[in-house]
């Protein structure tokens, strides 16, 4: 079984406003369309169906690319550095919005300018992390979507625990590179601890630090939770197969994880929070300030199982989780 929304990038869109025409017209005039640098986190395949959502919400709008505006796509593979990078040179080639996701990143071109909007569509904590005042009142040129619920990691557990009943010790990976993901470690610390199990927390920093941190962790630990960040997502299928390979059970924060082998994930869903960032960079093109566009949070999320990789683990997911899994993969 697998339910599973496809996004086709079809038609145009209808009744567009005079207003944004006569931006894209303006900008024809004067020889280039509004631009939006596209600082992705890892790479263009990995995040092809949160780029389609994105493009198809605009030219629900109007914004179709190459004709009324253009994209400038550039991929950060995981790193850094390599955001920061990016990001100077969107500020060099003086794009009209930066559109980002992910903490580093969305800071990273929060250094690199002040006037550029810059619209995120994933942020796990956009206050905590200071990427913008507050959810209501952004201030600044940042605004997007943030990925933060409440207790979101305690579902996480509680989740995995029900496929693997017999769960006592847990793992934790994270990349402490990141700011977000040092806050989620804390919380994801906090929750295990209230359901009695014993942690083993696996920093890294950098993709080399993976296989070691597996190594060092030799069979103490029953199920793996995986921290969401670029660095995991760039290294998601050697991170799976690695925990395959050690027996453990993995958890997730968005399906992509499980689509490269992961057993199983629940979270926001990103396609949906990419196109809504579409709506973001409308209403900036069309003069709104994104320091006065509040901050919103995720409306849906899926709980995702890979039936096949719980097979390999010698593990019989139970009706109860199947029937509420918003996706199967098998």
């Amino acid at each position: 079984m697998r339910r599973r929304d496809f996004i086709t990038l079809v038609g145009g869109a209808s009744a567009t406003p005079s207003l944004l025409w006569s931006l894209a017209a303006r900008a024809e005039e004067a020889g280039k369309l509004p631009t939006i640098g596209f600082l992705g986190q890892t790479t263009r395949s990995a995040a092809s169906e949160w780029v389609a959502a994105f493009v198809q919400r605009l030219r629900e709008l109007g914004w179709i690319e190459g004709r009324t505006i253009a994209i400038d796509y550039r991929w950060g593979e995981g790193s850094g550095e390599r955001a920061a990078e990016i990001a100077a040179e969107f500020v060099r080639l003086k794009v009209n919005i930066i559109v980002t996701s992910g903490t580093p990143q969305i800071l990273a071109a929060k250094r690199a300018t002040s006037i550029i909007p810059i619209v995120f569509a994933t942020s796990g904590d956009p206050v905590g992390t200071s990427a913008v005042g507050s959810l209501a009142r952004p201030g600044g040129n940042v605004t997007g979507l943030s990925t933060l619920a409440t207790d979101t990691t305690g579902k996480r557990l509680e989740l995995l625990r029900e496929v693997v009943p017999s769960l006592r010790r847990l793992a934790i990976m994270g990349n402490v590179g990141n700011p977000f993901t040092v806050l989620e470690l804390g919380e994801v610390q906090a929750a295990a601890a209230a359901l009695g199990l014993d942690v083993e927390t696996l920093e890294i920093r950098r993709a080399q630090d993976i296989a070691p941190a597996f190594e060092a962790l030799d069979g103490r630990a029953d199920a793996l939770y995986v921290c969401t960040d670029a660095l995991a997502n760039a290294a998601r299928i050697r991170i799976n197969i690695l925990a395959v390979g050690a027996r453990l059970s993995t958890m997730h924060g968005s399906r992509d994880y499980v689509e490269a082998g992961g057993l199983m994930s629940y979270g926001a869903n990103y396609p949906d929070l990419f196109r809504r960032a579409g709506d973001y960079v409308d209403k900036i093109l069309r003069g709104a300030k994104p320091g006065d566009i509040p901050v919103e949070q995720p409306t849906k999320f899926d709980l995702v199982i890979n039936l096949t990789t719980a097979k390999a683990l010698g593990i019989t997911v139970p009706p109860s989780i199947l029937s509420r899994a918003d996706e199967v993969i098998d």
